[in-house]
């Protein structure tokens, strides 16, 4: 079955075309619109989205060599997300449905990136763990098997993204600010701010798998004040000490909950995935421990289309489609 799918969560513009396998794939990002408000504004991120969905698609299809006619299922993100955005790419992709007299499925923007590593070469088997890290959430899963998924955790207030993005702000840095801090962290010694001024994880050791990141954002607000951060090296520093903090706060209580559930692999989505300091930790650990950490590649680490896809192919292969309703949700709870 050739499935086309459509990403319209927020602020990537994405389309693609599986079959077995990712046949194509293009993501548009939006940083540069959204650059000067140091953040996405959902009107213009919905305008956008109508503006490149359509070049996008014949990209997509010319890449893919097949034709538009070819489709056999046309799937979409129906949320959780920017309800401008989610209508955007809802709409379109219904109508291509519509027009082409083929099924569409509207699917869940979380499970896409929980299933996200299996679009690897190198890809985890049931059951495993899921630490999925983006810009809006910050949750803990089991994952038992295609449409089996146990929430353990989650956070109680900022996601982790947000965490990188707001920091990032108060040191000084551009947007799309997590990026930009991750740059910025490698050229500092986090262990400066070991010691004298230390950071600590929210909720380290609460006894659960839950997390909270707004109290770093605090310590870190603090401790810029005390600091000339016309000083690049200080600024580095700092940064480099959040990123490791909140890095090994996500890795050890992911860990956790993998060695008391007896499962060995581990998998980490969403787009703060896509951190190498974050990567390479992640592996270090779960290697020391006797466990195997997993990623999406990194072109899929972030919103793409490419996962939706993926999904789409699974629950169409169970019969499942919408009815003519155009449908998208900003809340919307992981499906079973």
């Amino acid at each position: 079955m050739l499935i086309f799918a459509v990403e319209s969560s927020c602020d990537e513009t994405a389309v693609a075309l599986y079959k077995s396998g990712v046949l194509a794939h293009k993501v548009y990002s939006q940083f540069v619109i959204h650059q000067k408000y140091k953040g996405v504004v959902p009107e213009l991120a919905a305008r956008s989205h109508i503006e490149k969905l359509i070049p996008l698609t014949e990209e997509c299809l010319q890449e893919a060599e097949v034709s538009k006619k070819a489709i056999d299922a046309v799937a979409y993100t129906m949320g959780p997300g920017l309800i401008p955005c989610l209508m955007a790419g809802a709409a379109y992709a219904r109508s291509l449905a519509y027009g082409l007299e083929v099924p569409a499925l509207g699917i869940h923007h979380l499970e896409s990136h929980i299933l996200s590593p299996l679009l690897s070469d190198d890809k985890p088997s049931f059951p495993y763990v899921t630490l999925l890290v983006s810009g809006g959430h910050t949750q803990l899963y089991e994952v038992l098997d295609y449409g089996d998924y146990r929430l353990h955790g989650q956070t109680r207030d900022d996601a982790a993204g947000e965490a990188f993005d707001k920091t990032a702000v108060l040191l000084g840095l551009s947007y799309p600010g997590g990026a930009e801090l991750e740059k910025l962290a490698k050229k500092g010694d986090h262990s400066r701010f070991s010691s004298k001024h230390k950071l600590t994880m929210p909720m380290a050791n609460s006894g659960d798998y839950d997390f909270s990141f707004s109290g770093i954002k605090t310590q870190v607000r603090y401790l810029a004040a005390k600091l000339d951060l016309q000083n690049d090296r200080e600024v580095a520093d700092l940064a480099a000490a959040f990123q490791h903090t909140i890095t090994k706060g996500l890795t050890d209580k992911t860990l956790a909950l993998a060695q008391e559930k007896g499962i060995k692999n581990i998998a980490i989505v969403g787009g703060v995935s896509a951190n190498r300091y974050f990567r390479d930790m992640a592996k270090a650990k779960s290697s020391s421990r006797g466990m195997k950490v997993y990623f999406a590649p990194l072109e899929y680490a972030t919103d793409n289309a490419a996962m939706v896809a993926l999904t789409a192919s699974y629950r169409l292969s169970k019969g499942q489609k919408d009815n003519l309703i155009i449908q998208a949700k900003p809340r919307l709870g992981i499906p079973a």
